[in-house]
């Protein structure tokens, strides 16, 4: 069985999320997030992944959904 690859469809993913607009909103991130709990479990290469996406959200864009998100998912990575 190959290794899965849904880290760089997430990578992939992002890199399209952020150049639209120069931002990630809510449900981007959410939409991200679904591509790691796809196979149902979220590996380390995801972790890593979402984490690198999280570390270039600006204080500025971080409202209240987007904080929700954030929790959410350090709750599902153990971060």
């Amino acid at each position: 069985m190959s290794e899965p690859r849904d880290y760089l469809e997430m990578s992939f993913r992002s890199i399209q999320c952020f150049a639209n607009d120069g931002r990630l909103d809510v449900h981007e991130l959410g939409s991200l997030l679904a591509v790691a709990e796809r196979d149902g479990v979220i590996d380390e290469n995801e972790i890593r992944v979402l984490k690198k996406i999280i570390a270039q959200i600006k204080p500025e864009e971080l409202d209240q959904p987007m904080r929700d998100k954030l929790a959410e998912i350090a709750q599902k990575i153990g971060a």
